[in-house]
């Protein structure tokens, strides 16, 4: 075994966007700008309806994948092709953008919590134009896996003690784990080799991540390895992802990623022109 280390800590920025929605940025900010393959990492929570109730109205994506995993609350995803789904507690929406689509996210309450993540996923140049679209997973569609004593683990993607997660057909393989630690518990996770890895404190004070204090609110980049240790005085919970880098160029701007700044504009004017 090859242990994983906290090679970076990075703490959530807190920042708005869409029409005002109040979240800390994890990945995406100053601080740390992309981890290949990840773009983003926003985490939204509030039960104040004034930080989230505009929500992020019409708004078009090229060349990336969203990830959105509701923790708490309602949203509904809507776009120009007529397509829609509600996010409740527990479900997962794996959006692939591909070759362009505008589309919204509006909460569905008015009042109470708001919490959960959105997580942007680069693909790859082969496949930045391909046709867009989705993978809606309903809370009971994701296993939960007990893989050691005070250990509980939703498996949204990727493998874990023999049971796979429901998204399936992603270039970049990834990994996404939430897991529950109960006070005294200690798992060794296993993580592919060469992945890109992350682990951030969501929920309790601190866990312990490849053997320091992890806080709430705080990501750890982890080293290269096959093993990363997680343990907890108190109970908490660890979001843990990993994906395939890309090594490839990147060009960004705004809600289109691509290879050069030439697939920029032309994805800008691609936009204007009513193609996406």
């Amino acid at each position: 075994m090859i242990q994983r280390t906290i090679a970076r800590r990075v703490r959530g920025m807190d920042t708005a966007d869409g029409a005002g929605v109040k979240l800390k940025r994890v990945i995406g900010q100053p601080a740390l700008d992309m981890l290949d393959p990840f773009l983003l990492l926003d985490e939204f929570r509030s039960d104040q309806a004034g930080d989230y109730i505009e929500g992020f109205p019409d708004h078009p994506h090229r060349g990336f994948e969203t990830v959105t995993y509701m923790l708490a609350g309602r949203m509904q995803h809507g776009d120009n092709q007529g397509n829609r789904g509600d996010l409740g507690p527990g479900s997962v929406q794996w959006m692939t953008a591909g070759s362009g689509l505008v589309h919204s996210e509006m909460p569905q309450q008015e009042a109470g919590l708001m919490w959960g993540f959105q997580l942007w996923v680069n693909l790859p140049a082969a496949d930045k134009m391909t046709a867009p679209r989705y993978q809606d997973i309903p809370p009971g569609d994701i296993p939960v896996v007990q893989p050691a004593p005070g250990v509980t683990v939703r498996v949204i993607a990727g493998e874990l003690e023999g049971v796979s997660g429901p998204v399936a057909g992603i270039a970049t393989q990834p990994v996404y784990l939430d897991i529950a630690l109960d006070a005294g518990a200690h798992y060794d996770l296993g993580l592919p080799v060469g992945h890109s890895a992350f682990a951030y404190v969501f929920d309790g004070t601190a866990a312990r991540v490849a053997g320091e204090s992890l806080a709430r609110s705080e990501l750890a980049v982890l080293s290269e390895g096959d093993t990363l240790s997680l343990a907890a005085a108190e109970a908490t919970r660890v979001l843990v992802v990993a994906g395939r880098p890309l090594r490839e160029p990147v060009a960004r701007y705004g809600p289109f990623v691509m290879n050069t700044q030439a697939q920029i504009h032309e994805a800008i004017a691609d936009f204007r022109a009513g193609k996406f």
